[in-house]
C-alpha cells in the first residue's frame, strides 16, 4: 500500500493554499516499455524505449518476444545500480556500448543486419571508434564496466546468481536468450527473499 504526504502549498500570496499528496517514499520505481504491438503486425519500425532497446532491433534483424526479455535484463541492471544500462541517444554509440559490458557482437549477426544499420558495420565488424560522432561519444563507451565488474560493485550477496540471469536474459541471439518461463525459473527469482 502507498503512503501518501500531504503537502500545502501556494499558488500566490494572493491565492488561497491548496494541497497536493506525494508519494512518502521515494522508492517507487515505475518503468515504462514504451511500446507493445500485436503478435501479426508489421515488424518493420523501431519497438521498445531506447535505452532498453535489444541489439536485433538496432540491427534491422526483425524482432518478436526476445527482445522483451532483452529489456528486462535492461531494467534489472537499472534497478541493481540507479542508472540505465546503456545511456546512449545513437544507434552506433549504444551496439560499440552493448560490445563494452558484453563482448563483441557475434559474427553471423553483423553479417545480416539490413538497411539502414549497415552503415554500423564495416568490414564485418561494429565500426567502432572510427565510426564515432564525437570524442565524448568514444569516452562514453570507455567508461562503461564489463556485466559481471558493474554488478559486483552494487551487490554483495547473491551477485553470482544475478549475474547469471543477466547473461541469460542479455545474449545478443533471441534464439539463444532466455526466456520468461525460464527467468522466473532462475535461482535468483525464486529466492525465498523474493517472496516475502
Amino acid at each position: 500500500m502507498l503512503k501518501f504526504l500531504i503537502i500545502s502549498s501556494s499558488r500566490s500570496p494572493k491565492d488561497s493554499s491548496y494541497f497536493k499528496r506525494v508519494p512518502k517514499s521515494s522508492a517507487i520505481k515505475v518503468i515504462d516499455f514504451g511500446s507493445t504491438t500485436y503478435e501479426r503486425q508489421d515488424q518493420t519500425y523501431i519497438v521498445s524505449t531506447r535505452h532498453y532497446r535489444a541489439p536485433e532491433v538496432i540491427l534491422g534483424l526483425g524482432w518478436s518476444y526476445p527482445c522483451d526479455i532483452w529489456s528486462v535484463g535492461c531494467i534489472l541492471v537499472e534497478l541493481c545500480t540507479g542508472e540505465a544500462l546503456f545511456q546512449t541517444h545513437e544507434n552506433l554509440e549504444h551496439l560499440a556500448m552493448m560490445e563494452r559490458v558484453l563482448g563483441p557482437i557475434p559474427q553471423h549477426m553483423l553479417k545480416r543486419v539490413e538497411r539502414p544499420a549497415e552503415k554500423y558495420v564495416r568490414k564485418g565488424r561494429l565500426d567502432w571508434p572510427e565510426g564515432a560522432t564525437s570524442r565524448e561519444s568514444i569516452k562514453a563507451v570507455q567508461k562503461l564496466h564489463r556485466l559481471q565488474n558493474l554488478v559486483m560493485q552494487h551487490v554483495d550477496h547473491s551477485a553470482g546468481d544475478l549475474i547469471h540471469l543477466l547473461q541469460g536474459l542479455l545474449r545478443y541471439e533471441p534464439s539463444e536468450r532466455m526466456t520468461a518461463r525460464e527467468a522466473l525459473r532462475h535461482p535468483f527469482l525464486s529466492r525465498d527473499h523474493f517472496r516475502r
